[in-house]
């Protein structure tokens, strides 16, 4: 009786073992700072992101920028770089939204610091001056709306709540003149859960 249940018992610490073996290869890599499930993965690039919105970074931009933070309700790539301000219109000329660009009646003052802050920026819904925001849309048909921003009063970035990709993987794009002749581009996109691998995490220093 006693063998039995040793037996029983080594096969159910054998089957423990081969499952936590798969969860560490299905989570290796995945995110630092939170556990094995949700936070901020490592060794994210700003091509990687890029490649995941389908929205190519410019050779000339600048300080490019990128993360992607895994929730237990759906991942968030986010990717930012500067351009010269005649690079940035080509640019969003080559990405036009879908519909007209919106400019922010007010600015979020209030809005929790997360996603840009992460890279050691703010967030772009706290601008006011100098930015139009639009949904991109890499998926969808080619939008054929004037570039222009509307004039039409704007409730303050509420697009983005429904998290609605239903026409392809929609991004989320903030483009802020934040100096005479500079362009800042924020993109934002959420993901579902596990869409793909992430990168392997880098091999930590070896001691000594």
């Amino acid at each position: 009786m006693a063998a039995g249940v040793l037996v029983l018992s080594g096969t159910a610490v054998a089957a423990d073992l081969l499952l936590l073996g798969e969860n560490e290869e299905i989570t290796s890599g995945r995110v630092k700072d939170q556990g094995t499930d949700v936070g901020w993965a490592e060794g994210i690039t700003p091509a990687w992101v890029s490649g995941h919105m389908e929205l190519d970074i410019p050779a000339t931009a600048q300080s490019p920028q990128a993360a992607y933070e895994v929730t237990s309700r759906f991942d968030t790539g986010i990717l930012t770089f500067a351009l010269t301000r005649s690079e940035a219109e080509a640019y969003l000329a080559e990405y036009p939204p879908q519909g007209k660009w919106l400019e922010p009646t007010a600015a979020q003052s209030d809005l929790s610091a997360h996603d840009f802050t992460h890279l050691g920026l703010p967030e772009p819904e706290t601008f006011k001056k100098g930015v139009r925001y639009g949904y991109v849309c890499p998926g969808a048909a080619k939008a054929t709306a004037s570039p222009e921003p509307s004039g039409a009063p704007d409730m303050p970035y509420e697009m983005e709540d429904g998290l609605d990709t239903s026409d392809g993987q929609c991004v989320r794009l903030y483009a802020h003149e934040y100096a005479p002749q500079r362009t800042r581009i924020y993109l934002r996109a959420h993901f579902d859960p596990g869409i793909s691998s992430l990168p392997a995490a880098p091999p930590s220093a070896s001691a000594g």
